[in-house]
């Protein structure tokens, strides 16, 4: 199952947990500035080295997220997408 990373790059502050815990290295760190000054985590663009079609749809990083900025999507039969604040539970 394929997975697609996005990211709302104007809102993310660039923490770089999503890149720590991403197990294919499918995110980086910008090296341009979003406009509040931050430099966001990005999917990687593909190259010899990064390849976001590695990504395999597990989620971690927008479960990691403390901003919220990350969505992942599963390709399969039906697309299905993962966001934190589709996981957290509310009472």
């Amino acid at each position: 199952m394929a997975g697609k990373i996005t990211i709302d790059t104007e809102r993310c502050k660039g923490c770089g947990l999503c890149v720590a815990v991403c197990p294919k290295n499918c995110i980086v760190i910008s090296e341009r500035s979003n406009k509040t000054g931050y430099y966001p985590a990005q999917a990687c663009p593909d190259s010899a080295l990064h390849k976001n079609d590695g990504c395999t749809g597990c989620a971690m990083c927008a479960i990691i997220c403390p901003d919220v900025v990350i969505e992942v999507s599963r390709d399969n039969d039906a697309v299905e997408t993962i966001r934190k604040s589709s996981l957290l539970k509310t009472k």
